[in-house]
């Protein structure tokens, strides 16, 4: 007794899904006796499997429709189970619990196999911290630490939140929250987010985001709300499902009453069950947002993807969306022959390298970048790509000069960088062709930086924001599948229409306030136009939950964009929304494929059962084999990827 005792807990310890292998494997094997009769056993061995399959079913239809009046596949089942043992068709509830059982299982399955690649996140969750004090270090729970918080995290260790690097230099492995799948270097002042891991070098840290806040537990947050759900045309098969039950216990009855063969009524209610019907839809969302996960997206809304089968319209956020959102040295130019390009560009930075403003740390990084590599920052810089690698030089004198720029003593040379205005009043005088010059990058959205040394104009660099390379080909990717796009940007006209012209973007609305783009995609959906917005700016999430569909680009936008956001580009890949697209309408196809095979299979069974063709045993058998389809054909959806047309390779021409 005691050792039955024993079994009996160690199986109720086991997981959900084991525990239903188990039983489906036990009613399984005694459905074979009940056909077969190895052994003779004092009752039909169907009620092993119609106690273990189907009072489960029996119990959760019953408590359904008691506290909620909720009237879905399960009554019907129930109804079938309890029809067939009343007439002595024992093998057949037995079967019809069975099949039943195995058909969620294998929902279960094919959910459980889709969200795995999001459900890692949970297990990435850090669970403790070293926490530095005057006490010495101590080690605490993770969700204890404050934020302020100096923690050290030593090689091998997960970021337990989101923090800043005080002191040390490390690589870090981000792949969990952006995807890179190289290590990323890091030293003080750099950001490090929680969930992701220490490669090499320990370093402490101060806390800035703490417990929910956390970029691991947002991301969390997204895993949780993928609900399928959600979907609106889950609510339309369910409401389906009420009226198959009605209109199955009608068909019957009437048969029961004309052809006075109870066989025939329970038949019908045997293979009208709209187990097929309810499975096509979630197993379908499900597995598409499984697949949407293998290439970088999160789905926050389960109706996402029916909402993005529909759209005409792309609405593109221009910097950190089409672009990587950061300043760049895109060209040098010397005004005189005694400073060549590549001294004006190591003058400049040596001026800079003390530098607070953004453009002065931009010239500072594509300096190093150039310096590290033997080769410029930005490729698309012609004045630079002959130069060869220059020491950074020593400065001093440093002085930052509020509305202007800087100044530096450099070689014993004052050089200044900064804006027209300083240029015009530190030097006795400027050429018209520097200026000249200067307007046609202007005229291309790019931002210049006056050199000049000791009062004698020197040259200037042009930065302006990088294109990434694969926004070309997105959008070309994107006019093959039907979809307009449209640059929605608060930048200046130049701006907007070099970029968009460089990505093939007819549509370009430029100068846009937030409240402009919730203006232009209000107009578009009262065109009937349904409109997916892409953005990752705080200024772009009004827009982002206007639109039809959101998505915000999760390694570089914000948390309120991101929030904002119906689906979240974790690794900004945005060569991957073509899919994303095909996906959506895949997934919608594979949704009325479903239904209609479901609906078609029932039809014919139930004229097969009224015509007395058809028994409960083979129609069990036949409608629920119907179910087992379904899901299979949802399944494939997890591997699916569009074959896009080929197509000359886009690449972001020379700014």
């Amino acid at each position: 007794m005691k050792r039955l005792t024993d079994t009996l807990e160690a199986f109720l310890e086991l997981g959900g899904t084991r525990k239903e292998i188990i039983l489906l494997i036990i009613s399984g094997a005694a459905l074979l006796l009940s056909i077969f009769h190895p052994v003779r056993l004092p009752f039909d061995a169907a009620w092993i499997a119609i106690i273990l399959c189907g009072v489960p079913i029996i119990l959760e239809a019953f408590i359904g429709l008691v506290t909620a009046f909720d009237i879905k596949a399960d009554v019907l089942v129930s109804l079938a189970l309890i029809a067939s043992v009343c007439i002595g068709e024992d093998f057949a509830a037995g079967e019809v619990a069975f099949i039943m059982q195995l058909g969620g299982l294998l929902e279960d399955l094919t959910v459980a196999k889709a969200r795995a690649g999001i459900e890692k996140l949970v297990k990435l969750t850090p669970r403790t911290a070293r926490v530095l004090s005057s006490g010495g270090e101590k080690i605490i729970p993770a969700e204890e630490v404050k934020v302020g918080d100096r923690i050290r995290v030593l090689p091998g260790e997960t970021v337990p939140v989101d923090g800043r690097i005080l002191s040390g230099q490390t690589s870090v492995n981000q792949a969990v929250m952006t995807g890179e799948s190289l290590p990323v270097d890091k030293a003080a002042g750099d950001d490090v987010s929680s969930g992701t891991v220490n490669q090499f070098g320990a370093f402490e840290m101060e806390a800035v985001k703490v417990g929910e806040d956390s970029s691991i537990q947002r991301m969390i947050r997204l895993v949780q709300s993928a609900d399928a759900g959600k979907a609106k045309i889950v609510s339309l098969a369910d409401r389906w499902a009420t009226w198959v039950v009605i209109i199955a216990l009608t068909a019957a009855l009437l048969t029961w009453i004309f052809s006075g063969e109870v066989i025939r009524a329970v038949t019908i209610l045997v293979v009208f069950c709209p187990c097929a019907m309810v499975l096509a839809t979630p197993t379908a969302i499900m597995a598409a947002i499984g697949n949407a996960t293998h290439h970088g997206f999160l789905i926050r809304e389960g109706d996402a993807l029916e909402r993005l089968a529909s759209v005409k319209r792309i609405a593109f956020d221009k910097t950190g969306t089409l672009t990587y959102g950061r300043p760049e040295v895109t060209a040098v130019r010397s005004l005189s022959s005694d400073w060549t390009e590549e001294q004006l560009f190591a003058f400049a930075a040596a001026a800079e390298q003390f530098s607070e403003h953004p453009l002065g740390k931009a010239v500072m990084r594509d300096f190093r970048a150039q310096k590290q590599t033997d080769k410029p920052a930005s490729e698309t810089s012609e004045s630079l790509k002959s130069t060869k690698t220059l020491e950074l030089l020593q400065a001093d004198s440093f002085q930052m000069i509020p509305g202007q720029g800087v100044s530096a003593r450099i070689e014993g040379k004052t050089i200044l960088a900064g804006n027209q205005k300083m240029l015009k009043e530190n030097c006795r005088s400027v050429p018209d062709t520097l200026f000249r010059e200067a307007d046609e990058y202007l005229e291309k959205g790019c931002t210049i930086i006056y050199l000049a040394a000791d009062g004698t104009a020197a040259g200037f660099l042009a930065l302006s924001d990088t294109v990434r390379p694969e926004s070309a080909q997105t959008i070309a990717w994107l006019k093959t599948l039907g979809v307009q796009p449209v640059l929605l940007t608060g930048d200046h006209e130049n701006a907007a229409h070099t970029i968009a012209k460089k990505l093939g973007i007819d549509d370009v609305q430029a100068g846009c306030l937030p409240e402009d783009k919730l203006t232009l995609i209000d107009m578009f959906q009262k065109n009937k136009e349904a409109v997916c917005m892409i953005g990752d700016g705080i200024n772009d999430a009004p827009a982002l939950k206007k639109a039809d569909v959101g998505i915000a680009m999760g390694g570089v936008g914000s948390d309120i964009a991101v929030d904002a956001a119906d689906i979240a580009l974790v690794d900004d890949q945005v060569q991957e929304l073509p899919h994303l697209l095909a996906l959506s309408r895949r997934m919608m196809l594979t949704i009325k494929c479903n239904l209609s095979f479901s609906l078609g299979l029932n039809l014919i069974a139930i004229v097969l059962a009224i015509t007395g063709i058809l028994g409960p045993v083979a129609g069990a058998l036949v409608h629920n084999a119907g179910s087992v389809v379904v899901i299979i054909h949802s399944a494939i959806l997890l591997k699916w990827r569009k074959k896009i047309p080929s197509l000359k390779t886009f690449t972001a021409q020379p700014q």
